[in-house]
C-alpha cells in the first residue's frame, strides 16, 4: 500500500498568500499590500538587470586590461621611431671622421670635399601612422576602462537598498532612481561601452597592417585579410537582426540599431506622406525586451 502526502508548494509570486489583505479603505496607505508587491517585483527586476550589467562590465574590464597590456608592449617598441636615433647619428659622425682622416692624405681640398655627417633623419610616414593609430587605440581602451568603473559605481548607487521609511516611501525612492536611470541614459551608455573596445581593436589592426607592410607585404596582406574578415563578420552579425527579427545574433548594439532604424523609417514615411507604420510591425522581441512591470508610471 502506498500513502500519498500532500505537500504545500509555496509560490513566491502568490502575493495574496504572502501578504495579508489590507483593511477596508486602507488599500493605498503607506503600508498597504500594493507597495510591498511593487517592491518585491521591482527588486526581482533590478536583480536580473543589474546582474547582466555587472557580468558584461566585468568581462569588458578584463578584456580592456589585457588589450591595453598588448598595445602598450607594441607602442613601447615603435615609439622609439618618433625620436632621434642617436645610434644612427653616432654612426654618421664616425663615418665622417674616417672620411676626413682618409682625405688628409690628399690635402686640404680633399678634406673640404668630405660631405658633412647627417645628424637629422626625416620621420617615416608609416612610423607616424602606426604610432598614431596605436596610441589612439590605447587611449580608447583606457577610456573604456574608466567608463566601465564609473558605470559599476552608478549601478552600486542604484541598487543600494533604501531601508528607511514605509514601503510606500521605499517604492518612491526606487521609482525615482529608475526614472533617473532612464532619463540619463545609463543603460544606453553601458550597452555601447563595448563599441569603444571594438573601435580600439579596429585601430590596432589597422596599425598592425601598416607596421607589417614595411616588413613584409605578404605578412601584411594575410593580416589584412584576417582583420577584414573579423570585422566583416562583426558588422554582418550586428546588421542582420535589424532586418531579420528572428535572427539569433542579437546584441545590445543590434537592438539599439533596430530602434534607430525603426524611428528613421517612420520619419521618412511621414515626410513622404506615406501611412505611418503600425506598431505591430515592431517584432514581439523588440516590443517586450525593454518593457518592465516596474516602469509603469505610478501616481503617488
Amino acid at each position: 500500500m502506498y500513502s500519498f502526502v500532500r505537500v504545500a508548494v509555496h509560490d513566491p509570486f502568490d502575493y495574496e498568500q504572502k501578504y495579508a489583505p489590507d483593511p477596508i479603505y486602507e488599500e493605498w496607505s503607506p503600508k498597504a499590500r500594493v507597495w510591498r508587491v511593487y517592491g518585491d517585483e521591482a527588486t526581482q527586476i533590478d536583480i536580473e538587470m543589474v546582474a547582466g550589467w555587472r557580468e558584461g562590465l566585468d568581462m569588458l574590464l578584463v578584456f580592456a586590461a589585457l588589450f591595453s597590456g598588448v598595445v602598450t608592449t607594441f607602442v613601447t617598441t615603435t615609439c622609439k621611431s618618433l625620436q632621434l636615433d642617436l645610434a644612427r647619428v653616432t654612426n654618421s659622425l664616425i663615418a665622417e671622421m674616417i672620411n676626413v682622416q682618409r682625405a688628409t692624405v690628399h690635402g686640404a681640398e680633399a678634406v673640404d670635399a668630405v660631405p658633412p655627417a647627417i645628424t637629422s633623419f626625416p620621420l617615416q610616414t608609416s612610423d607616424f601612422w602606426v604610432n598614431a593609430l596605436w596610441f589612439m587605440s590605447l587611449g580608447l581602451s583606457l577610456s573604456t576602462t574608466l567608463l566601465a568603473v564609473l558605470a559599476k559605481q552608478w549601478i552600486h548607487q542604484y541598487i543600494s537598498v533604501a531601508s528607511a521609511g514605509s514601503p510606500r516611501n521605499r517604492c518612491r525612492v526606487r521609482h525615482f532612481r529608475y526614472r533617473a536611470l532612464k532619463k540619463w541614459h545609463v543603460p544606453l551608455i553601458i550597452d555601447l561601452l563595448p563599441v569603444l573596445m571594438h573601435a580600439a581593436l579596429g585601430l590596432f589592426f589597422t596599425g598592425l597592417v601598416i607596421f607589417l607592410w614595411s616588413l613584409s607585404n605578404v605578412m601584411a596582406a594575410h593580416m589584412a585579410i584576417i582583420a577584414i574578415a573579423a570585422f566583416g563578420v562583426y558588422s554582418i552579425t550586428n546588421v542582420l537582426p535589424v532586418f531579420y527579427p528572428d535572427c539569433a545574433y542579437k546584441t545590445p548594439l543590434s537592438v539599439h540599431s533596430f530602434h534607430a532604424f525603426f524611428v528613421i523609417r517612420r520619419r521618412v514615411a511621414n515626410l513622404l506622406g506615406l501611412e505611418r507604420a503600425q506598431t505591430s510591425i515592431l517584432p514581439l522581441h523588440y516590443q517586450t525586451s525593454n518593457w518592465r512591470w516596474s516602469s509603469v508610471k505610478l501616481t503617488f
